[in-house]
């Protein structure tokens, strides 16, 4: 078969994947620092608002949380819930490493946060509950079975009440209710909204969106960080806006989400923005119509807050519990979502079944390998027979050069008359390209993927090969990277380069004098690009090479023993008269 073909794909595909690592931004934090923060964006500060002076530490009112998956605290200063940590997901692979950090109050370096509460309705000049209202609680703590009510009486007849509760995972339900005891009606708009109070180091580059998201209306909406700021202007610094029933509206990270949901039956206007004052990013919501308390009457709105990980069921699960629309895209699937997800669950699968990752990735490369097979040994075999007719299609071109017309017509009839197909070679990479591309966009941003073990040296198939040839894979004690982030060479990037050199060497014949300097130097060049990939992507592309080699070896048997039969005529019959 024509091994250039072979060689080509995997090149094509490996270079895909390099080229995002140039449009990329470039981390100037360590991982860990990256991964232990949300990407919340921040809402332009409550009338009055100033910043704290205090520590977390330090802050005289603090509801403690004590859930089931997450841990922290509720400030009562103004019932804010910025403080917030996971307790399934460190920051490193090492156990005592420091869990991953959602929420963090406005005193911290790197301020996230989430608010919710009322606004006036134009005309109303009332005391409301801000950023400096002290809350009292009905409780201790809030637990994942021991929901809190915080209350705040305004002195002028309005009683202002949350409820606040979790489930077992990440969501919280918040109430929210105001009694009116003026004697007059009250009327009063409802919001939320996540906060972030500087600005962060995007990680995903154009391979995972980071920032302002949302689902309004039934429709996606992804903004950039640069693109509020470059928006907004005073004196209500929105940047984007949308009306809509229901929805969900928050900020998202490669692993992790912080969003609103507001009742799914109410009128809603969702809004990104940026305060340039203050620095400050934010999206939610508010309500479109006021609701009205009648004079010893009472109004209420309940809303949900997720803050925690993007793992694909439990968004799924709210998603079909909660009736909150396309949830799931919280998670970047991309463009190809509709083949990405089914890969994705066929690779959760494998991974209960096996309980390690690493295989279910090799037996998913397995299954893919077999489902192509068909299509793959009839490419293969076309390619065997281009091969076999090269030599008089040689001569057709010798012999017709001063008539490219007819050496046309002849060629094609050449390829009639045995059966070849020219195109049919290149259709199985054209087909089975999406689904490797599919499989790494999975690798990449599935948060299922991260931290994952596989064998020996490999605790984190979403990282890099942690081994280095410079350093002599550990025996040497020093980080050749100090020097150069390129002095970075594991294990499993070279065995994926040998690969490629043994793909090479199976049919070397076949391979253009002028083309062979630039296939020899292809291993060498993409061990070093694949040495800076997830070690899980190279792990699949050395056993997808090494299936291939197998694939190509089983089909070139067969196809030289079908052309080694000896042809078998068939007995003339007899017509059964005499001569």
């Amino acid at each position: 078969m024509d091994i250039r073909r072979v060689i080509l794909a995997t090149i094509l595909s490996a270079l895909v994947l390099v080229g995002f690592e140039y449009f990329m931004p470039a981390e100037h934090k360590s991982p860990a620092a990256i991964e232990g923060k949300t990407t919340t964006l921040a809402a332009p500060p409550v009338a009055g608002d100033q910043p704290e002076v205090t520590s977390r530490a330090e802050a005289p009112a603090r509801l403690p949380i004590d859930a089931v998956d997450v841990k922290g605290s509720v400030n009562l200063r103004g019932a804010r819930l910025d403080d917030l940590v996971l307790r399934g997901y460190h920051e490193t692979v090492q156990p005592n490493s420091p869990l991953v950090r959602l929420l963090e109050s406005r005193s911290e370096k790197e301020p996230t946060y989430i608010e919710f509460g009322w606004y006036g309705a134009p005309g109303e000049t009332l005391n409301l509950p801000d950023a400096h209202t002290l809350w009292t609680t009905s409780a201790q703590k809030l637990g994942s079975d021991a929901p809190v009510v915080m209350t705040w009486d305004n002195g002028a007849g309005l009683t202002f009440e949350i409820d606040l509760a979790i489930d077992r995972d990440y969501m919280f339900t918040v109430t929210q209710k105001v009694r009116n005891a003026t004697g007059a009606p009250v009327s009063l708009v409802p919001f939320s909204r996540v906060v972030r109070a500087y600005t962060p180091v995007e990680t995903g580059g154009m391979l995972v969106h980071e920032g302002p998201i949302s689902v309004i209306g039934g429709r996606l909406g992804e903004e950039s960080y640069k693109s509020l700021r470059e928006g907004s202007t005073a004196p209500n610094y929105v940047s984007w806006s949308k009306t809509g029933t229901g929805g969900w509206a928050g900020i998202t990270d490669k692993y992790w989400l912080a969003a609103v949901v507001p009742a799914q039956a109410s009128a809603v206007t969702g809004t990104y923005g940026f305060d340039t004052s203050a620095g400050a990013y934010q999206v939610g919501f508010t309500g479109q119509t006021p609701l009205v308390a009648a004079p010893n009457g009472e109004i209420q709105m309940t809303a949900h807050v997720f803050a925690g990980a993007k793992e694909v069921r439990l968004l799924e699960r709210y998603q079909h519990e909660m009736n909150i629309p396309d949830f799931w895209k919280a998670v970047d699937f991309g463009w190809f979502a509709f083949l990405t997800r089914p890969v994705f669950f066929v690779l959760d699968w494998l991974y209960q079944f096996f309980g390690n990752f690493g295989l279910a990735l090799l037996t998913f490369t397995l299954i893919v390998k077999a489902v192509f097979f068909p299509l793959a040994s009839k490419g293969f075999r076309s390619a065997a027979a281009m091969r076999d007719v090269a030599p008089r299609m040689k001569e057709l071109r010798e012999r017709y050069k001063d008539d490219p017309v007819q050496m046309n017509q002849q060629v094609m009839q050449l390829y009639k008359k045995e059966g070849v197909n020219p195109a049919s070679g290149c259709l199985p990479l054209l087909i089975q390209a999406p689904v490797f591309w599919c499989l790494y966009k999975v690798l990449y941003v599935t948060i299922e993927m991260r931290q994952a073990p596989f064998i020996g040296w490999i605790h984190d198939l979403s990282a890099p090969d942690p081994a280095n040839l410079f350093n002599l894979f550990g025996l040497l004690p020093f980080d050749p990277t100090q020097f150069s982030s390129w002095l970075w060479l594991g294990a499993w990037p070279i065995l994926y380069g040998i690969t490629i050199w043994l793909m090479q060497r199976l049919n070397p014949a076949t391979i253009d004098p002028a083309q062979k300097p630039v296939f020899m130097m292809m291993p060498f060049i993409f061990t070093f690009f694949m040495a800076r990939q997830p070690v899980g992507l190279v792990i699949y592309y050395c056993w997808n090479n090494l299936l291939t080699m197998l694939q190509q070896y089983v089909i070139l048997k067969t196809h030289a023993r079908k052309k080694n039969e000896p042809e078998i005529i068939p007995p003339v019959k007899k017509s059964g008269k005499k001569g």
